[in-house]
């Protein structure tokens, strides 16, 4: 019947909401001042609107939008570049900010991306025709990686609990091939950031680069979220 649903969300303000879509490549498609803030944003067929509301807490925000697309890895980075365009950095923590682009278990490559009023998109393609959930790896390290990219995610960000399994397994002596090596030191630098845990983090991401990988080992995403975590420590 050509049915359309436009979710609508709180923001603080309708200029700053604006300000960080305009650098992900969004256009203005209305905007209002009076008698009530209102704005929308379009990129493609992704339209979002927003209205204004002062009393909005973004660290409080539970509002959430799936967005499919075909070609996930072009928009992350297109993002990416917008977002360092127009802060100097990637944001890997706070508000707003760009998590890893990873492969999913339930046939999905996506990303989240958290705007500055805790709208949290999560933007994905699928890449499998079965979008059920794979079963929990029985490895150990397989099985401790999963579950702490899990719990570190944006979707729990739990990011204690995924540090004590990865201090755990990085501890344990547990052989790991220098890609898992490489992944667990990248997702425990993630949660050193997310904790502030400044020294450790630096330690973490000098330990993450000294991994030796040859370029055929598939860790692009991980080398990727690595470039990005060390431009979030401080000077």
């Amino acid at each position: 019947m050509g049915e359309k649903a436009i979710p609508i969300y709180p923001c603080r303000s309708i200029e700053t909401t604006w300000e960080f879509y305009r650098a992900l490549g969004f256009e203005q498609a209305s905007w209002q001042t009076r008698p009530n803030p209102y704005l929308s944003v379009r990129r493609g067929d992704v339209e979002l609107h927003f209205f204004g509301w002062k009393k909005h807490d973004p660290a409080a925000s539970m509002n959430m939008c799936y967005v499919t697309t075909s070609a996930v890895d072009d928009l992350y980075e297109s993002f990416r570049g917008g977002l360092k365009e127009a802060l100097g950095r990637i944001p890997a923590r706070g508000l707003p900010r760009i998590s890893a682009l990873r492969d999913m278990s339930y046939g999905m490559r996506q990303f989240l991306l958290s705007d500055p009023d805790g709208l949290q998109l999560r933007i994905g393609q699928p890449i499998s025709d079965d979008l059920e959930h794979a079963p929990i790896p029985t490895g150990t390290v397989a099985k401790a990686l999963h579950m702490a990219a899990l719990l570190g995610g944006d979707s729990k960000g739990d990011h204690r609990a995924a540090a004590r399994i990865l201090d755990h397994l990085l501890a344990s002596g547990e052989p790991l091939t220098s890609s898992e090596r490489l992944r667990a030191l990248v997702l425990r630098a993630d949660a050193a950031v997310h904790l502030e845990e400044w020294g450790r983090a630096r330690t973490l991401v000098d330990q993450a680069r000294a991994v030796p990988v040859p370029d055929s080992s598939g860790t692009g995403d991980d080398l990727q979220r690595l470039a990005d975590l060390e431009e979030s420590l401080p000077a």
